[in-house]
């Protein structure tokens, strides 16, 4: 049956299970609100050398039960491999096309000893983190802008699952916004799209879900229908003042990652076209469109590609 359901104000939804143990399942389907700004716990992320970019700031927002959330999203960056570099330029590796990179550089993550060796090309708008089969590969090298792109090498069996973490950062943290177009609380968008050696790609098949959304002003605006979280109602006009504006958040399940993790209920993947994310200015994307688009890898994101700024996506290769 076909059940949609305006969600309930901040203080009915906000849980006390949520710091220091797992939410069930009733839970991880209803969002949890914060409202304001988060207080920055990372100033910067990341220094970028080579050429301008936005800070790459961290911070915590606690909402009226006390339970705590990492803004934008909790991430790998600091600990984990980054992705070789495609085209980056805060490392200066600007190649014009793919004859101009040097595959044989890329490390080899293995899985199966016996397995076969994928390539896989990646852009995402803004960081990501990509696992197979519960393995983590590499996260992206610049976790904000400039806008990069990467390429990864993995040996493995099929089936395989791939499962990605992606995050549109924001400047206001806690605020799901950023300056830009005048505005100091604009509401940024995302984007992620790969290839991959075997012929799979990005497309309508992907299962994707959201687990932060901001900027909402008015928290009667989103809706949850048959686990499609539904934020279509929701303005994305920029603001003169979004310092109080609401964010929703849901608990990530712990074992996403995993082979065995059943993500049948998330929605399939929206897709977007190259005008629609804004790639036609971007190098990192357009000296490697034929490994993008040219390959029929088709633009994701989930249902919003403005406000839903965590998604997680996987894909089960068969």
């Amino acid at each position: 049956m076909n059940s949609a359901k305006t969600l309930l104000p901040l203080l009915m939804l906000a849980s006390a299970s949520f710091t220091g143990s797992a939410f069930s399942s009733e839970e991880q389907g209803e969002a949890i609100f914060t409202q304001g700004s988060a207080t920055q716990t990372i100033a910067q992320l990341y220094e970028c050398q080579g050429a301008q970019a936005r800070v790459t700031a961290m911070g915590e927002i606690t909402d009226e039960m006390g339970n705590t959330w990492t803004v934008p999203a909790d991430n790998a960056f600091q600990t984990a491999p980054h992705a070789f570099d495609l085209y980056n330029d805060c490392t200066g590796v600007k190649p014009d096309s793919l004859a101009d990179v040097d595959l044989t550089q890329v490390p080899v993550v293995e899985i199966d000893s016996t397995g076969e060796v994928i390539t896989a090309y990646l852009f995402a708008d803004n960081y990501f983190e990509m696992y197979v089969n519960g393995h983590l590969i590499a996260v992206d090298s610049v976790p904000f802008t400039p806008f990069n792109s990467s390429v990864v090498k993995f040996k493995v069996n099929k089936p395989y699952t791939v499962a990605v973490k992606l995050i549109d950062w924001e400047e206001n943290l806690g605020l799901g916004s950023e300056a830009n177009r005048g505005s100091q609380y604009h509401p940024g968008d995302g984007g992620f799209i790969a290839s991959f050696s075997d012929g799979t790609v990005t497309n309508a098949d992907w299962s994707v879900q959201t687990f932060y959304t901001a900027p909402i002003n008015d928290i009667s605006c989103l809706k949850e229908t048959d686990g499609l979280r539904d934020s279509s109602s929701c303005s994305t006009d920029d603001m003169k003042d979004g310092r109080d504006n609401f964010a929703a958040h849901w608990k990530v399940p712990e074992n996403w990652v995993e082979t065995g993790f059943d993500a049948s209920s998330w929605p399939k993947a929206t897709t977007y076209t190259e005008k629609e994310i804004g790639v036609d200015n971007k190098n990192g994307y357009m000296n490697f469109i034929d490994q993008f688009s040219g390959a029929g890898a088709e633009f994701i994101w989930s249902s919003n590609l403005i406000l839903d700024n965590l998604v997680l996506m996987q894909y089960t290769v068969k």
